[in-house]
């Protein structure tokens, strides 16, 4: 067998050069690629009973992934949509080999036509104004901790950033206005590198001013307890600590999983409510796809319908005219 048709070289191909450099994908999606591989490469060897280094492209066969996916399903137990992310790296790597490598064409058209998996639509959890006040709220403000916990809630909520988003700020991304003249923004970094600016409240602008007083410019905004930068996890246990904080209280938050992508949902549907437009709210999220952003208008209108309902006049059942005494009787007194 040649080395033409080995497929580590293809991988390392794949994920160094195609997915960095021609597709210029964000960090967390190079990542699952690799992962996806990682899970793909050992399962592809103990199938064709070979070595890792010595499975060749034609060992990833359309039977070999359909199998691979099964077992994503039923040992692993992922879930439909991780399903279908896991396909989606596999027929981006057959399409990088197949762009390259001529003789592998048909190889890759077989691999391309493995369909995704319809998937039950997700319901978007969101929460209500009083439920994001409260997380708001939760924070003790009396504490240095408790003041940049506050700072990220605030944060997330007014911009709608992912978790990824907000812990990647630099303080040089703010642009804080000093009159009322003016509008302070923020230049969010989201999927993709793609760039987009969203306006920022005033309590935010008052809330980050003295976060991020006296430090350099190339600093990140949010800084764990240790004075180092706060991941995307630390974000996650921020928000589900707080959240357990206030569900003792709270009734309405026993059925619900928040997480920071929770906030982003509440951000949008807030919006709405608010009778932004939905282009708008699309550029705020930093959507590609205005079909994305849609989802957001469908709760809007179950909501909607939900208030109507509520309202709903009554059909009276009117008395056929024969079966009225008092109207007969009146007639009879014509007479």
């Amino acid at each position: 067998m040649s080395k033409a048709n080995l497929l580590g070289p293809w991988v390392r191909r794949f994920l160094l050069e195609y997915l960095v450099s021609e597709l210029n994908l964000a960090r967390n999606t190079q990542r699952s690629y690799r992962d996806t591989l990682g899970l793909l490469l050992p399962f592809v060897a103990r199938h064709a009973r070979k070595e890792i280094d010595e499975i060749s492209v034609m060992d990833v066969s359309p039977d070999a992934v359909r199998l691979f996916l099964r077992h994503l399903e039923e040992s692993r137990k992922c879930a439909v949509s991780t399903r279908n992310q896991r396909l989606a790296a596999i027929h981006s790597l057959a399409r990088f080999v197949g762009l390259h490598s001529p003789e592998c064409i048909e190889w890759c058209g077989h691999l391309r036509t493995i369909p995704r998996k319809r998937a039950p639509q997700s319901t978007i959890t969101y929460l209500e104004k009083s439920e994001m006040d409260a997380l708001l709220n939760a924070p003790d403000q009396c504490t240095e901790q408790g003041r940049r916990d506050h700072a990220l809630l605030i944060f997330l909520y007014n911009t709608g950033a992912r978790a990824d988003e907000a812990a990647q700020v630099k303080i040089e991304d703010l642009f804080l206005a000093h009159s009322s003249r003016d509008h302070s923004l923020v230049q969010v970094r989201g999927k993709g590198n793609k760039l987009r600016r969203c306006p920022l409240w005033p309590q935010t602008v008052a809330e980050l001013s003295s976060l991020i007083a006296s430090r350099l410019a190339t600093d990140r905004v949010f800084l764990n307890r240790c004075g180092q930068p706060i991941t995307r996890f630390g974000i996650h246990t921020m928000v589900e600590r707080y959240v357990r904080k206030i569900s003792a209280s709270m009734a309405s938050l026993a059925n619900k999983r928040v997480s920071p992508h929770t906030i982003r949902h509440t951000t949008a549907t807030h919006l709405l409510r608010a009778g932004v437009d939905i282009n708008t709210i699309r550029a705020w999220l930093g959507h590609v796809s205005l079909n994305t952003t849609n989802v957001y208008a469908e709760v809007d209108l179950e909501m909607k319908a939900k208030a109507l309902a509520t309202c709903e006049i009554r059909a009276v059942p009117q008395k056929h005219w024969k079966k009225d005494v008092a109207l007969m009787q009146f007639l009879r007194s014509l007479c």
